[in-house]
């Protein structure tokens, strides 16, 4: 085990089979001064070349099974599960004890995929570096929505040779270098905030930051693409944002009907959980993301399709769909102990969404939202703009009720001794 409190950086990989090149790139790290916590992810073995303070079998048994039972059971894709469940659990103690001040990690498929799913415990803002075959991959899914840093390997990461050393010298100088980074703060801002926006939304947005950033906050743009829908609920669980105004809500239909801007189904969720204020408005819920023509699903083929870009479709939703999201939409807010509101532009809630425009359609915008005020409990207060989500008139309104709802929470929470 360890001798020492941290900071360390964090060495994630199989040293049974590639003890060498691990050698290699710990030796690179030590002589920059910095310190190492290495746990060894490989289920067949160990190395003598250098000290190890997580050993595979306390990693298995992390992950639910003795190395001992894995081994036995000859199943590699068991086994890369368990160990990168197991290291997820080690690396998530040592994060809370403030051990960990970067990671790295090398490998191929299997190194690859553990190593990714031990940083998925690392918060924002610490280095995640990984040397890896499959760094041109579409790696996505396993990075998620954290800050990792991916490096190719070129060459199999199998041992040393004049390639791989190379590389394995600047990703150990990369680490060092990035677990140094003094981040400057801003002393000067009120506060900061999440706000979520689309191509459609864009102009509802840039007015909202204009007027916010002039009160002195700083405002943090997410692409609502599913990955920043996921990104923007992982920070703000992270405590990042003092409020959230979520003028973009179109993962949510997404998630309904199957599209690829999914975020899931905690999208939502962790304004409520954190208990910070949010405004809340269903941004280009008229519209299911797709992409290319030729992979519309065969049961939306004769919906109202339009063509975003080349390798974007969107699918208007239709009136079945908007009663349920309202009723989604409300059910996750109801749960919020802080301050929430409401508001719906009357006059469309997309830029294609608008008087002439190739989704407009006011009929379906209104079972939306008389789903929505049918759902949402007393204690949230839903206001109608008689505009059009990208008019200045509505973004106006947004901001106005965002920083009453902050002053609201700001007074309870001093009320009560928390300020």
């Amino acid at each position: 085990m360890m001798s020492s409190t941290g900071p360390y950086i964090l060495m994630l990989g199989c040293f049974d089979t590639k003890g060498e090149i691990f050698a290699y790139l710990r030796d690179c790290i030590l002589t920059t001064g910095e310190r190492i916590i290495a746990i060894n992810t490989g289920v067949m073995g160990t190395t003598d070349r250098f000290h190890i303070d997580f050993e595979s079998d306390a990693v298995a048994l992390e992950g639910g099974i003795s190395i001992t039972d894995l081994r036995s059971k000859k199943d590699r894709g068991l086994a890369i599960d368990v160990m990168g469940k197991g290291a997820a659990k080690i690396v998530s103690k040592l994060v809370a004890e403030r051990s960990v001040k970067a990671a790295i990690g090398m490998g191929g498929g299997g190194g690859t995929y553990i190593a990714l799913s031990a940083m998925q415990e690392i918060p924002f803002g610490i280095p995640k570096l990984c040397l890896t075959t499959l760094a041109a991959k579409d790696l996505s899914r396993q990075i998620g929505n954290k800050d990792i840093t991916l490096m190719p390997s070129v060459v199999d990461v199998a041992g040393l040779n004049s390639i791989i050393k190379v590389l394995v010298e600047q990703a150990a100088a990369s680490i060092c270098a990035m677990s140094n980074v003094v981040v400057a703060g801003n002393e000067h801002k009120r506060g900061s905030i999440a706000i979520s926006m689309f191509g459609n939304t864009t102009a509802c947005v840039d007015k909202c930051t204009e007027l916010l950033k002039n009160q002195g906050y700083e405002v943090l743009a997410f692409h609502a693409t599913g990955v920043g829908g996921k990104a923007m609920e992982a920070l703000i669980r992270e405590g990042f944002f003092d409020a959230v105004l979520d003028v973009t809500t179109t993962e949510l239909a997404d998630d309904l009907c199957g599209g690829i801007c999914s975020a899931g189904p905690e999208r939502l969720s962790a304004a409520t959980e954190m208990g910070i204020p949010q405004v809340v408005v269903p941004g280009c819920l008229d519209m299911v993301n797709f992409a290319h023509l030729d992979t519309i699903p065969v049961q939306y083929k004769d919906r109202d399709l339009y063509s975003w870009a080349p390798d974007v479709t969107l699918m208007r939703t239709n009136e079945e769909e908007n009663e349920v999201l309202g009723k989604m939409l409300s059910q996750k807010i109801n749960r919020s102990a802080a301050p929430v509101s409401v508001v719906l532009p009357l006059k469309g809630i997309s830029q294609i969404d608008a008087a002439g425009g190739i989704f407009y359609h006011p009929e379906i915008d209104q079972v939306l939202f008389e789903s929505i005020k049918k759902y949402v409990n007393e204690k949230i207060n839903v206001i109608e703009v008689d505009a059009h989500i990208n008019d200045v008139e509505f973004a106006e309104t947004l901001v106005k009720t965002l920083l009453e709802l902050m002053q609201t929470t700001k007074v309870g929470f001093i009320k009560n001794g928390r300020g």
